[in-house]
This record gives C-alpha cells, structure tokens and sequence, in this order.
C-alpha cells in the first residue's frame, strides 16, 4: 500500500460527560469508516497515526478521537477508566454519524475498543487489536513497568522519555535509525499530567469480562519484540475473543512506525475481507 498525500482534515468536538472530546474525521470513500484508538501519551492522535491515516484516507473516512488525557480534550482532571473512554469512543462514533465503523485500537486503546465493541456490537463492523492487553493484575512485568513509568515521571520527565522510547521500540529498530535520531525521539512523550493518568489506567485495566461479549469479527496483531506489552498478552486476547484471527509483526511495541507499511497491508487486508 503506496502512501498518498493526506485530504483535508475536520476537526469536531463532543461533549461526554465533563469531557469536551475533540476528534478529526479525514479523507472519504466507499469503504466503512475507520476509527483510531491512541495508546498512552498526551498527544494523542496526531502522534500516534499521523504516518497510517494518508494510508487509508484515500477510500475511506478517518475518524481520530483524543480520549481524556490529551493535549486537544479538556474534563475534570480526574481518574480515567475503561468504561468512561469506551464511552467517549462511542460518543464519537455516534456524533460523526458513523456507525457501524471498522474499530482498531493500539496498546492502552485496544482494551478501550475491545470495551466499545462488546458494550455497543451494532456500532462496530470489524475490529482490530494492536499490542494490547486484558488485564494488568497479575503480571508483575507489567506491573511493575507501568509503576516505574508513574515514579519516573513524577520525578524525572528526561529519564521517563528514554525509558519509555528503550521499551516502546525494538532494539534492532533503534540501532537503525542511530543515536540522533532515538535523542530526537525521547522528548516525543514527555509525562504530563494528562500522561500520567494513561498510566494510572495501565495500573487498572481489566477487561475480561467484557472479551466473551465481542461479535465482531476480529483481528489481534501481536509484536514479537513487544518490551512494554509483551506479546503474550496479545496471544492471550486472541484465545479469549471467539473467532479472532491473529497474526504477529517482527517489531516492538510501536509497530505502526517500525514497519508502518507491513502494518497497514495486514489491517487493510482483514477489513477488505
């Protein structure tokens, strides 16, 4: 899949809540839309799928909500859970007039939608699952890296961006691209506030209760080299949601930007289906 220059760009508010959800729907075409689900990190969207939306807004509308916790969305500063933004995600889906859209959130997003898809099955046509996870109790690696993340960046804002660029990109990766340009990348997720509370929610996530409720067909995409959600946890959701294909990328955990177009070929490839 070639990429082609970016359409225009809309970019739409609604209010959930005490939430003011900002969301920016791109691109047109015969296809279902298509909903983007950000991980943790207080830039949201743009960040996250800025390389993958010219990808698909070509055929289809691009729809890219900022949850609660970023930069462009404005509540009440406090605790996050799944439900509220599942509620979000839904909100948006519904305000842009959307529904049913094809659903695929990436690492803290991926419980979110796998939370809108069981809560709300007629809002979502096919769903994808990228480098996410059912629950945080229990595993102590994970535990205990979303706990370092919080301690770090209550008191070290430097340090808590390298840590999590080491985890967030596969070695190989870094090696490639050189010392310049992992410095340059460092400051891309700096621990704000809004940050910060993604991290409390990473402490909190459990979602299986909700994963047997899922309908829409569904595809898990695991990162053999995944250093912050290792990919048994995606193997573990594709075992738990009935039906699921599945299917693993040699990358680390932000596989959307170390093989952006291997990435896009397969999601596109399961929704053409």
């Amino acid at each position: 899949m070639t990429t082609p220059a970016t359409p225009a760009t809309t970019l739409r508010t609604v209010d959930v809540g005490t939430a003011r959800v900002a969301y920016d729907l791109t691109g047109t075409g015969p296809n279902p839309p298509l909903l983007l689900v950000h991980g943790t990190g207080s830039a949201g969207a743009a960040l996250t799928w800025g390389g993958v939306v010219p990808r698909f807004a070509g055929s289809r509308t691009v729809i890219t909500p900022d949850l609660s916790g970023t930069e462009r969305t404005t509540d009440d500063g406090g605790p996050l859970s799944i439900k509220g933004l599942a509620e979000q995600v839904i909100a948006v889906i519904e305000d842009a007039g959307a529904g049913p859209v094809d659903l695929l959130g990436f690492s803290l997003g991926s419980p979110v939608s796998a939370a809108v898809a069981a809560r709300r099955p007629d809002l979502v046509r096919r769903l994808v699952l990228v480098a996410g996870w059912a629950h945080t109790d229990g595993d102590e690696y994970l535990r205990n890296l979303f706990t370092l993340w919080r301690r770090i960046g209550d008191n070290d804002p430097a340090a808590f961006g390298r840590s999590v660029t080491m985890t967030g990109f596969s070695r190989a990766f870094l090696n490639a691209v050189g010392r310049d340009e992992v410095e340059a990348m460092i400051p891309n997720l700096p621990p704000t506030p809004g940050t910060l509370r993604h991290v409390d929610l990473n402490l909190r996530v459990d979602i299986r209760a909700l994963l047997p409720r899922i309908e829409a067909p569904t595809l898990v995409i695991g990162n053999t080299r995944d250093a912050t959600v290792p990919v048994d946890h995606s193997r573990a959701l594709h075992e738990a949601i009935t039906g699921s294909a599945y299917t693993e990328i040699d990358a680390g955990h932000v596989v959307l930007f170390e093989r952006t177009a291997e990435f896009t070929d397969r999601v596109a490839a399961f929704l053409a289906q």
